[in-house]
């Protein structure tokens, strides 16, 4: 592998949290990742009843169980998830008992979609009960930079607090700019990850329209299946995820357990259609390749990718075909999974969420499957786990892939500790 880059330039992550479709935190929902468990459920609220597709993943333990109350209450369900992610990861990497300079502590907190939930059920309240019924904290709640802000002022960061919003790419976006947070000395640590909270009526059922939601809704455990040949579209998910980030000097001199090194990120953009990917992949392509640039890594150093295959028919044939082209059809090696086939879409906070996949995967040496893949599309030539996969020791790479509406596609790299 080729040398790592200056020591003073090296980033490497030092905290996980996460409250997903499938745990209330980072270990547990390693643990069923693993184990190959659906965070997926039919709808029982009534407003789903009319809905084309009445499936979806909520998250597995509700925030009102590990936040305060009062706290809760003032923010979104977008807000609420961050914040349990970001305390668990920030009490994971010992800064919570101090070694973070607020003045050198950024956060980079990324959502899809924001507060979706509070604008339209304070919208319900307008044209219901009138104007003196909308919340005075609707706007605090419902802005998209609200759950960065909430985890920033909980951890007292000072150096900048973020909000990358670039739809389904966004959670691997704020990575990104974390690490460049870093590498351009604004930052020694930085709070990163993707928060999504839009299973609501509205969201689901535009969605549906546009035929990107799977209709399985007698069989939800199955409707998430990623390569399939009978794929018909994502499952919606919720949650969070949240990384601490942090110079591998200051790490070191603070002596925190690292679990992989954050290596570097790519960026692009397709320039091909709102909403559809480019077949050719070529802007995810650009991205992974950029990926490998920057963290000084070959094709022949990766040996996984925590894919975006959300289960759409075109989306995950065009990141195949991008995932070969971009390792120069060096593949042979590479174990291959999407843990949407257990979680479903997050949206804003899937790269987040799949990121903090590949970190554990790099540092158990272990690969989760890829569930309901009963027939793997015969346009799919690369290795895809149907069941748990071993990776080698030594010093080893893996990349996370997340492309987003819009034509936004980034690759974090990470490298094993």
């Amino acid at each position: 592998m080729p040398s790592a880059l200056p020591a003073a330039t090296r980033v490497v992550v030092t905290g996980l949290g996460a409250t997903s479709p499938v745990g209330g935190d980072a270990t547990t929902t390693w643990s069923a990742l693993l184990a190959g468990t659906s965070g997926a459920h039919r709808l029982d609220d009534e407003w789903a009843t009319d809905l084309p597709a009445r499936i979806a993943a909520r998250v597995a333990v509700e925030p009102a169980e590990v936040l305060d109350r009062v706290k809760a209450r003032r923010l979104d369900r977008s807000g609420q998830f961050a914040l349990v992610a970001a305390l668990e990861a920030w009490s994971d990497s010992g800064l919570a008992d101090g070694g973070a300079d607020p003045e050198r502590l950024g956060v980079a907190i990324a959502s899809g979609i924001g507060g979706v939930t509070t604008l339209l059920n304070n919208y319900d309240k307008l044209l219901q009960k009138g104007p003196r019924l909308v919340s005075p904290l609707a706007i605090p709640m419902l802005m998209p930079n609200s759950p960065a802000a909430n985890v920033g002022l909980a951890v007292g960061a000072k150096a900048g607090v973020h909000t990358p919003v670039s739809a389904c790419a966004s959670g691997n976006e704020a990575i990104a700019h974390g690490i460049d947070m870093i590498r351009l000395g604004r930052a020694d640590v930085v709070v990163v990850g993707g928060t999504e909270a839009a299973i609501h009526p509205l969201p689901m059922a535009a969605f549906a329209n546009m035929q990107a939601l799977s209709r399985r809704n007698d069989d939800p455990e199955k409707a998430s299946r990623p390569w399939d040949v009978e794929r018909d579209g994502f499952l919606l998910g919720e949650g969070a995820a949240v990384l601490i980030i942090e110079s591998a000097e200051h790490a070191e001199a603070r002596g925190a357990t690292v679990y992989a090194e954050v290596a570097g990120a790519g960026i692009t953009a397709d320039s091909h259609d709102i909403a559809q990917p480019d077949p050719a992949g070529l802007g995810a392509t650009r991205a992974m390749k950029r990926a490998l640039e920057e963290s000084n890594l070959a094709p022949r150093d990766i040996f996984h990718i925590n894919a975006h295959a959300t289960s759409t028919p075109q989306g995950d044939v065009a990141e195949c075909l991008a995932i070969t082209n971009a390792l120069g059809g060096e593949t042979d090696h590479v174990v291959v999974t999407s843990t949407k086939s257990m979680t479903g879409h997050l949206l804003g906070a899937a790269g987040a969420l799949e990121s903090l996949a590949t970190v554990l995967a790099l540092k158990h040496r272990i690969v989760p499957p890829t569930i309901n893949l009963d027939a793997i599309d015969p346009a799919v030539k690369l290795d895809i786990a149907r069941e748990q996969r071993s990776l080698p020791d030594g010093d080893i790479a893996a990349l996370n892939n997340s492309f987003g509406f819009g034509g936004h596609n980034v690759a974090i790299a990470f490298r094993s500790a």
